[in-house]
């Protein structure tokens, strides 16, 4: 019998025109097969997934190979909505696609059968297989140790959501959010067992929210709180694009100079604030104490945003220009000087370089980033590219300086009064109409890091 099979609940309903919003809580034996391959890759930190599989009989030539042709498998695919305003709406990633139709089918037929087109057949066949292969390894190794526990969690999991009326969350989110579900369309949720480890994951999609869970985990307040976190992130995706207009339009109107810094972080504030802030209150009777985000500038904006949020929700209001104005006001008055600290507006980057290495350099700087774009030649196409989003714009000179610098000039009309000695080393930071900040190194001597540092 197959475990995707095993166990499937209805865990929320709504009430909407006469239809009901399903959310399914099961176990996919696909998918658990497909995330456990992804952990055993050596371009994947060390983790208890990897730990089982290296202490067992099958870490030999034959299944690491498999995991290697697994690991360099081109499944990674995207497209942009272009209509929507930038950054506003989740590129396609057919990585996600292929795991949403892991959940949603029962055998690797029909996986196949429902994602032709999406990657090549023969990419497509050959993953297929190597699930195939490692399924009965998963499940001696890992599903079928933990299996009474994960079952029993499964079936808590389902009692908990309905003792606490999880609709009233998903309801409350379309409301704030200013958008609408097609009632039609179910939530499908995929737990899988995370033995030997102290917390979960969690991760969204489309119609589809994932997470493995602790084997020890008993209290659900945690989970169901990063998981209506994850829902809002979908909801907000789902927004029509008349509203994404109008709210890209209430930012760009807004005079603050704070106002585009302010957007990028929207998203996963508000995420947080709702998820980690509101959801948590209601669920334990009391605020969480704890960081509500591990990222200080979400985690500090999001308690500072929550009572206005909590005031729309009380009201049932969705955002309108009267929130987005005082998102801002609230920015800006509380956190000055967020939009020249590096380790916030890098979190938002667009870098062009001569020298790949550099990008490897900021990564492990900046290791946290919401948006990133890079080119490789300093010319007017990819300036030009650079210059239609609102990301932080880092450019690195240190090939043909004077030539380089000269075009930059020419191309930014904020620089037009710009003097520079393309002799000598320096870094440069100004802050562009869009509100985006530009960031100049010319690099002679010294490490980007150190240009970096020293701004």
């Amino acid at each position: 019998m197959k475990h995707s099979l095993l166990l499937t609940f209805l865990f929320l309903t709504s009430l909407a025109f006469g239809q009901k919003t399903t959310f399914n809580i099961k176990y996919s034996e696909q998918l658990a097969v497909f995330v456990f391959m992804q952990n055993l890759s050596d371009n994947y930190p060390e983790n208890v997934l990897k730990t089982e599989f290296k202490k067992s009989k099958y870490n030999i030539a034959q299944y690491k190979d498999i995991c290697s042709k697994f690991d360099k498998l081109n499944i990674d695919y995207s497209y942009q909505f272009e209509a929507f305003p930038y950054g506003s709406k989740t590129p396609m990633q057919t990585r996600d696609i292929l795991k949403k139709n892991l959940i949603e089918t029962t055998n690797l037929n029909d996986f196949k059968l429902r994602s032709v087109g999406i990657v090549p057949n023969k990419t497509l066949n050959d993953l297929a297989e190597m699930i195939s292969v490692f399924t009965p390894i998963y499940n001696e190794l890992i599903y079928n140790p933990n299996k009474a526990q994960f079952e029993k969690q499964l079936a808590e999991i389902t009692r908990y959501s309905t003792d606490h009326n999880m609709a009233h969350f998903f309801e409350t989110g379309l409301a704030f959010y200013n958008a609408s579900w097609d009632k039609a369309i179910p939530f499908e949720i995929a737990f899988y067992p995370l033995p030997n480890a102290k917390g979960f994951t969690a991760q969204a999609f489309y119609n589809n929210f994932i997470s493995a869970i602790q084997t020890n985990l008993r209290d659900y307040k945690d989970l169901f709180s990063v998981m209506l976190h994850e829902t809002f992130h979908i909801i907000y995706n789902e927004q029509s694009l008349e509203v994404k207009m109008q709210i890209d339009q209430y930012f760009k109107e807004n005079k603050s100079k704070s106002s585009n810094y302010a957007y990028q972080l929207m998203n996963e504030v508000l995420a947080t604030a709702l998820g980690n802030g509101y959801v948590y209150k209601v669920l334990d009777g009391k605020e969480d104490a704890n960081d509500w985000y591990y990222h200080t500038y979400i985690d500090l904006m999001a308690r500072k945003i929550y009572p206005l949020v909590l005031e729309y929700i009380e009201q049932k209001k969705p955002i309108d220009r009267n929130f987005i104005d005082n998102f801002i006001k609230i920015y800006e008055s509380n956190f000055p000087n967020w939009i020249n600290e590096l380790e916030n507006i890098m979190t938002y980057r667009y870098i062009i370089t001569e020298n790949e290495e550099d990008l490897n350099t900021v990564s492990k700087m900046f290791w946290y980033r919401s948006s990133e774009e890079n080119a490789t030649q300093i010319d007017e196409n990819s300036i030009d590219k650079m210059q239609k989003t609102p990301l932080t714009k880092l450019i690195i000179v240190s090939k043909n300086n004077n030539e380089k610098l000269k075009l930059i000039k020419k191309k930014f009309i904020e620089l037009k009064d710009w003097k520079f000695n393309a002799d000598k080393e320096f870094n440069y930071k100004i802050l562009l109409n869009d509100k985006s900040q530009l960031i100049i190194l010319n690099q002679k001597q010294s490490t980007i890091e150190q240009l970096l540092k020293s701004l």
